[in-house]
């Protein structure tokens, strides 16, 4: 168990740790260490040397400074939320001004050294009991290493912060992402996003060789200094606030060293190479009174590149200077590795602009040669045009508008600037130049207005009708877009789509813009013309043609041409058959207008019978039941007509029905029929008029029969369509002014019922 965890001695003296762990160097020498911590339990230290001791922490050796005792460092984790340090144990002022904690129980080790080259660095991991539940959401323990020159009253610098930043390394500034949980008193909290994770090394278990929660990765504090100055480092750790969830940091054995810096690498990976064709000085920023220098190439070590203690770089690869410090075996080094860009390719151009007052002066769209001068390499970007080469390579005073720059002479010059991602530069120049090329004006554009409302508007395909008359025996490869106005033409402004309907009735001039790419070859005026046909009379018309006959459709004379739906050229045509035809016609301008005419077949009724209500008084009625291909009208007296074959209140009598064709097809044959009825009253007093009660016209009924009785059903007469009707008698005795009542029957079934009044 033991060979998995990490050791602790605690008795050693803070001039140890520093001068015999930490340091150790002999380009390092510390001097006037001193260190504070816990003094609460006797012998016992917060700050200690410790030994990985075979297990999987990442440094062999190094010193560890505590908020608790540096025995409570020693793994496995168990986890323990309060602490039993002593109240007393303060923290440190100096830590509180610079990381803005309420500190308790501080840990700190203090030394001065005399810097040696120019730049420090050595290596640490934080670890902490705070990387439990939410607690790193909102807590963390604070820690700093200090450092400033030596009697200088400015503040210290803190560089354990995260790289290129100057956020201080903690639990809230490196941590994962934590979910949703329960706290351990309980509560619900909602958890944080992931902090700087990539700094993160993990939660640690029960196997773990160190007694904390979790741990950051190997983190490297650096900083510039000044060969030969004397400078002072604090290095602090304490709990914030409270003190418990304990925290410590470890610092690895010898890697407190002063290192050269020469700077970043210069990397694609780090999106910053070198531009191609750039030299690069390196500085090691020592003197070669102190120092001797070996520069080289670390996969050519033998070769030695120079002795100098600056080395200028041409070409890409991981340089490494050593400086020796005379008269002692103190060897500091520096590396740096320089990757080169990419060359950006690039091609001078010019761009023809037409001049529409032939002063040499026009509007040119330098965009237009944003991909030639990059070779069309989508990589690279153009930072604008430039007047000078000098704004160009400084990148000042860039041509604020370039799609709507007036060049200043012919064949002007303007630079463009090219970069790549990385922000390196190359320059090309575009000439201005004006185009000396010129075609003569086309002839009207004519069309035809073509839709139903002839108002001199109406739609031009441009390319199709209007650019042919335009490049005909010009130079292959020209194209012509097209303006509403010489200016917007020549500052390509607002183009006009290829179906383009005219704004001006009947007469308007458009401008094309004939180009070879992106130069122009010249501005041509373009006078469209839209010509109307709306003849007279020439509404789309129905005819009927009656069965057997023939009819002559026509429209008038005096057009250009004329074309019938059945191949006929002349104004009319004889039709014998009904259907759908047309005529197109076309004047003078060879503008068309089409009528449509719809032939009708028509012929005269066949009356096939009649439907007769009667013996209903005045809802007497008659329905004509017809067949035949017309528009017809009814009549049953052949004078009088009526759209409906439905004749209502129809007075008794014979009747001859006809229906007449309204297309003027003739009438149909006649149909005899009766409308019947009972009379309601008779007047038996031998005067010789309505004598008799009898049904008029009955002979024209099939077979019947009536009877009739008086009120109270007594049978006083039976008569058939041969009798002459009824006087009135009963038993050769008149009988009394009355009602009586009647039942015609008729052989079919079919029977009418009815009463009537006999008045004396």
């Amino acid at each position: 168990m033991n060979a998995q965890v990490i050791t602790i001695d605690d008795t050693k003296t803070p001039q140890q740790l520093i001068e015999n762990v930490l340091v150790n160097s002999s380009c390092a020498a510390a001097a006037s260490p001193t260190g504070i911590g816990d003094a609460y339990r006797p012998g016992r230290q917060s700050f200690a040397y410790f030994n990985r001791n075979g297990s999987s922490f990442p440094f062999e050796e190094g010193v560890v400074l505590a908020t608790s005792t540096a025995q409570t460092a020693i793994g496995p984790f168990v986890s323990k939320l309060t602490s039993d340090d002593s109240p007393l144990w303060l923290g440190d002022n100096d830590l509180d001004r610079i990381v803005n904690s309420h500190s308790v129980n501080a840990t700190a080790l203090e030394f001065d050294f005399v810097a040696a080259t120019n730049s420090l660095a050595f290596n640490y991991i934080f670890a902490s009991n705070e990387y439990q539940y939410d607690y790193s959401c909102q807590y963390s323990d604070a820690f700093a290493f200090l450092i400033k020159e030596k009697g200088s009253p400015d503040e210290y610098r803190n560089i354990a912060v995260l790289p290129n930043t100057t956020t201080p390394v903690s639990s809230i500034s490196i941590h994962p992402k934590i979910d949703p949980g329960t706290g351990a008193n309980g509560s619900a909290y909602t958890g944080c996003a992931a902090s700087n994770e990539n700094y993160f090394n993990g939660i640690n278990g029960s196997n773990s060789p160190t007694n904390y929660a979790g741990q950051t990765k190997v983190m490297t504090a650096q900083t510039d200094v000044i060969a030969g100055k004397t400078y002072h480092i604090k290095l602090v750790i304490a709990d914030d606030r409270n003190r418990n969830l304990e925290s410590a940091i470890f610092l690895e054995a010898g890697s407190f060293n002063f290192k050269i810096s020469l700077g970043e690498d210069r990397t694609i990976a780090s999106n910053n190479p070198a531009c191609f064709g750039e030299n690069i000085l390196l500085d090691s920023k020592l003197n070669t009174v102190d120092y001797t220098f070996k520069w080289y190439k670390t996969d050519n070590p033998t070769l030695i590149l120079s002795t100098n203690s600056t080395y200028q770089v041409s070409t890409a690869g991981t340089y490494k200077v050593e400086a020796t410090l005379i008269g002692t075996t103190c060897i500091a080094t520096g590396e740096i590795k320089i990757d080169y860009a990419p060359e950006i390719l690039s091609t001078n151009t010019t761009l023809l602009q037409c001049d529409d007052n032939s002063d040499g002066i026009s509007i040119f769209k330098l965009t237009k040669a944003d991909n030639i001068v990059k070779n069309n390499v989508s990589s690279i970007i153009n930072e604008g045009y430039y007047l000078t080469l000098t704004d160009a390579q400084n990148k000042t005073n860039k041509i604020a508008a370039p799609n709507n720059y007036t060049n200043t002479a012919d064949n002007q010059i303007v630079y463009a600037r090219l970069e790549n991602e990385f922000g390196c530069y190359k320059t090309a120049e575009v000439t201005l130049q004006i185009a000396a090329t010129s075609i003569p004006d086309p002839a009207s554009i004519p069309t035809c207005d073509g839709d139903d409302v002839q108002d001199g508007l109406y739609q031009f395909d441009l390319n199709a009708q209007v650019t042919p008359q335009i490049i005909s025996g010009l130079p292959n490869g020209l194209t012509v877009n097209y303006y509403l106005s010489a200016n917007e033409a020549l500052t390509e402004t607002n183009p006009l789509p290829n179906i383009f309907k005219n704004t001006i009735p009947r007469n308007q001039t458009i401008y094309g813009r004939v180009v070879n790419g992106p130069d122009c070859y010249d501005i041509v005026t373009v006078p469209l013309v839209i010509n109307t046909f709306d003849p007279p009379n020439f509404e789309n018309e129905s005819a009927y043609l009656c069965r057997n006959t023939q009819i002559t459709l026509s429209v008038s004379t005096g057009f250009s041409s004329y074309l019938w739906s059945n191949g006929e050229t002349s104004n009319s045509i004889l039709v014998t058959a009904p259907g759908d035809y047309s005529v197109t016609v076309k004047d003078i301008n060879d503008c068309e207008k089409t009528k449509n005419f719809k032939v009708v077949l028509s012929e005269p009724a066949t009356i096939t019978n009649a439907a007769v209500k009667d013996f209903s008084g005045n809802d007497n009625a008659v329905l004509i039941e017809y067949t035949g291909a017309g528009n017809y009208e009814f009549s049953l007296d052949g004078l009088t007509f009526q759209d409906d074959p439905l004749f209502k209140g129809v007075p008794t009598g014979p009747y001859n029905a006809v229906a007449r064709d309204k297309n003027g097809c003739g009438l149909s044959n006649s149909f005899l029929l009766y409308v019947l009825d009972y009379p309601r009253f008779f007047t038996p007093n031998g005067d010789g008029y309505n004598d008799f009660w009898i049904i008029e016209n009955s002979q024209a009924l099939p077979d019947y029969k009536i009877h009739i009785f008086d009120r109270y059903g007594k049978l006083l007469k039976e008569m058939n369509q041969n009798s002459a009707g009824w006087n009135g008698l009963y038993n050769g005795q008149q009988l009394p002014s009355d009602d009586y009542w009647f039942t015609l029957t008729f052989v079919d079934g079919r029977n009418v019922k009815g009463h009537f009044s006999l008045k004396r």
